[in-house]
């Protein structure tokens, strides 16, 4: 299977391979392996769910498309996060110097206004 649908699975359950997952998906497995994927399966009611939605698909093509899709979406989201979170951090910056740099003055005004009020 192609690497990018087996990047969808990767932080599953350990326990299940997801090659296996894309095996039995599409109808490669033997008997046997098909009847020990459906045990481990029935241990997780989130992969059991995630399974019959994936195998409503009547076209394994659509399956393909539908991922590609969805790991875009993804991508572009988290590039938006991550250049907003960039933005917010340069701007905080400037601020957070001009902050500091204003109560020094102020600072150094109290100061010297105290001390040629104390003369």
């Amino acid at each position: 299977m192609n690497d990018d649908l087996l990047n969808i699975l990767a932080n599953s359950n350990k326990d299940i391979d997801n090659q296996q997952l894309m095996d039995y998906l599409s109808g490669k497995l033997s008997g046997k392996e098909r009847h020990e994927v459906e045990l481990k399966m029935a241990d997780s009611e989130f992969m059991n769910d995630a399974m019959e939605g994936l195998q409503d698909f009547g076209n394994k093509k659509d399956v393909q498309d539908y991922v590609d899709q969805l790991n875009g979406q993804l991508k572009k989201s988290l590039e938006k996060k991550k250049l907003r979170r960039e933005k917010r951090r340069l701007k905080e910056h400037p601020s957070t110097y001009l902050a500091i740099l204003l109560i020094l003055l102020l600072c150094l005004v109290a100061f010297l206004a105290v001390r040629m009020y104390l003369r």
